[in-house]
């Protein structure tokens, strides 16, 4: 993708590090999303678990059916900051949890029959109509790394095929299934020919069909017609509500985060030291690993100056990675890495005291600075 490109605000001033959002890139992504509904009859949620931008809730609302959440804190954040549907998912739910999401969401689904019998009741007799589901392991994903792959053996998630209840799948609405990570639709076609043929007496039972997340819609290469034929063939064949709930495909490519180059040593070769950090403020680099674009940089060797990028953490393997330059990097000056709206705010923490990213908007040609942290919230998060 050609960041280059798109990116036109004005960061000569911006404090720094900032997550930096851009509402065009934003309401693009989901002026695509509004289509595929409006063609399809289809409902898509926001997966908060991704973005949770909440300032930027008012800006998407109209184009997304609702929100959804894996867990209490987020079914709340839906709730009230964004209306519309709330669905929860989680691999187990507290007694505490459990009778505050009864006031909470629309849709529950459960990982589990036990967890379903356990909470049946109290479901049946909430004041509020609530459709309940629950999560199949269909056994079959193409998810490359381990860690984000929920067939994986082993897996906690879902219910596999073997263990699917007749009986206990009395009062359940929908199945839920999510198998897919970063993902194009071929992916989705082909789980649905290994899926559909082994669950299709609990699908014909259903009045809903979750697609859960991973698709990739708005990325350039998507194969949009692909989806939507999937979408139909499962609306179709089932009489069902279909419902997709990607995160990253919301915010795909609507932000970045801003930083500032504070210093460069030479050790073997030239480190720059940046006031954002890899272990702290995106963490998906060490995890994923991931290695984000930054604005005008190659490759190690690609252009004429090769930089270790670092973050200000004395964790020693807080590297972002290996870059190149047009020119020498210069303390002061700021770098710009791309397609951090995403899982970057949900997962940052504070190791070593360093500060959070400021949170900002670009909207009407004017940065809004949203939100910035100190060192009240450091304290407040221990005791």
């Amino acid at each position: 993708m050609d960041f280059e490109s798109l990116f036109d605000i004005p960061i000569d001033d911006l404090h720094t590090p900032c997550y930096l959002t851009d509402a065009r890139l934003l309401q693009k992504n989901t002026a695509l999303l509004k289509q595929i509904q409006q063609r399809t009859g289809c409902k898509i949620l926001l997966a908060q678990k991704a973005f949770s931008m909440f300032s930027a809730y008012p800006l998407i609302r109209d184009d997304l059916a609702g929100t959804t959440a894996s867990g209490l804190f987020e079914a709340k954040l839906g709730r009230e900051h964004f209306g519309k549907e709330v669905h929860v998912f989680s691999p187990a739910y507290t007694q505490e949890d459990f009778t505050q999401l009864l006031e909470l969401c629309d849709h529950i689904v459960f990982n589990s029959f036990g967890q379903w019998k356990k909470y049946r009741q109290q479901v049946q007799d909430a004041t509020r109509n609530i459709s309940c589901g629950i999560r199949i392991n269909p056994g079959y994903a193409e998810v490359e790394t381990d860690l984000y792959n929920p067939c994986i053996s082993g897996s906690r998630m879902g219910v596999p095929l073997e263990q699917m209840e007749e009986g206990g799948f009395d009062g359940l609405d929908g199945i839920h299934f999510h198998t897919m990570c970063e993902q194009n639709s071929d992916v989705l076609e082909r789980t649905l020919d290994h899926m559909l043929p082994q669950f299709d007496k609990w699908l014909k039972r259903c009045k809903w069909v979750n697609f859960g997340g991973g698709h990739h819609i708005t990325r350039p290469d998507y194969d949009v017609e692909r989806l939507v034929r999937c979408i139909e063939r499962v609306r179709d064949t089932y009489g069902v509500q279909v419902y997709l709930e990607p995160g990253e495909a919301v915010a795909l490519n609507a932000g970045y985060l801003v930083a500032t180059v504070l210093d460069v040593v030479h050790n073997g070769m030239d480190i720059a030291i940046l006031d954002a950090s890899a272990a702290c403020h995106m963490p998906d680099v060490l995890e994923m690993p991931y290695r984000p674009h930054i604005l005008y940089s190659g490759t190690a060797g690609e252009k004429a100056y090769t930089y270790r990028l670092a973050g200000n953490t004395c964790l020693a393997g807080d590297v972002i990675g290996d870059y190149s330059f047009d020119h020498q990097l210069q303390a002061g000056e700021k770098l710009v890495f791309c397609d951090m709206a995403i899982y970057s705010m949900v997962k940052n923490n504070t190791f070593n005291g360093v500060p959070l990213p400021d949170i900002a908007l670009y909207q009407d040609g004017k940065i809004q600075l949203v939100k910035q942290f100190g060192y009240i919230d450091f304290e407040g998060r221990l005791s």
